[in-house]
């Protein structure tokens, strides 16, 4: 579905922009192209990705796929998610748009719902109110979701360096997470924009610069 006309009648203004897929789907590399393409445009960004973002939310990332003995519940890891994220929205996210910064994030709080949510069973009606305590109506102006079959995504995941926590999960949990961000694409087409991260470096590179060309000329515009 093509985007609303509305969606790119935009402000210069700072945007945000997330970047969401599973694993190995080239979501990592992509996200210098698009610095590197936003930078030739003269817009100031900033990269960043949750978990983490902070030390304190960094350090939250490593007890969250820390391999362990013990049991983590799903929930005590969706708390562990926002509680890390808050620090990364007030002390990062907030602070750069204020500054008229983009914000290019590495995963958002569409991930929890598509992990916590889709993968884990939790209960999104719960994952909605955190949303809403945790950030408000700060969400990204645009949703870049890279799409991948799951076998191949974990192939190439498990060509880096060892599995954490949650990647050692079974491929029934990741097929749940690419319908869950699926699922959500579907339900706001007017935000998310999907990649079909099969293709090549080039080809989604492309796809990439297609889909960023309509905000970034509103920008350029707006300055002239």
């Amino acid at each position: 579905m093509p985007p609303s006309e509305s969606f790119f009648q935009l402000e210069p203004a700072a945007r945000f922009i997330s970047i969401e897929g599973g694993e190995g789907a080239g979501k990592s590399s992509c996200i210098e192209y698009i610095k590197q393409r936003l930078a030739a445009a003269g817009i100031d960004c900033i990269v960043t990705r949750e978990p983490g973002g902070t030390p304190m939310a960094e350090d939250i990332r490593q007890l969250l796929l820390a391999h362990r003995d013990e049991t983590v519940d799903p929930y005590t890891e969706l708390l562990l998610v926002f509680a890390a994220r808050r620090q990364h929205v007030e002390n990062v996210i907030r602070p750069a748009l204020k500054a008229g910064q983009w914000v290019i994030c590495d995963r958002f709080t569409d991930a929890s719902f598509a992990y916590q949510g889709a993968g884990r069973g939790l209960d999104t009606r719960f994952i909605s109110q955190l949303k809403h305590a945790v950030h408000g109506d700060l969400n990204p102006h645009m949703t870049l979701l890279f799409d991948l079959d799951i076998a191949i995504g974990m192939a190439r995941a498990g060509k880096r360096a060892d599995f954490d926590r949650i990647e050692t999960e079974a491929m029934s949990f990741f097929e749940r997470v690419r319908q869950g961000y699926l699922a959500q694409a579907q339900a706001e087409p007017q935000r998310y924009r999907v990649v079909d991260a099969a293709q090549s470096i080039t080809q989604v590179e492309q796809q990439v610069s297609d889909f960023l060309t309509p905000l970034i000329n509103n920008f350029i515009q707006a300055k002239a």
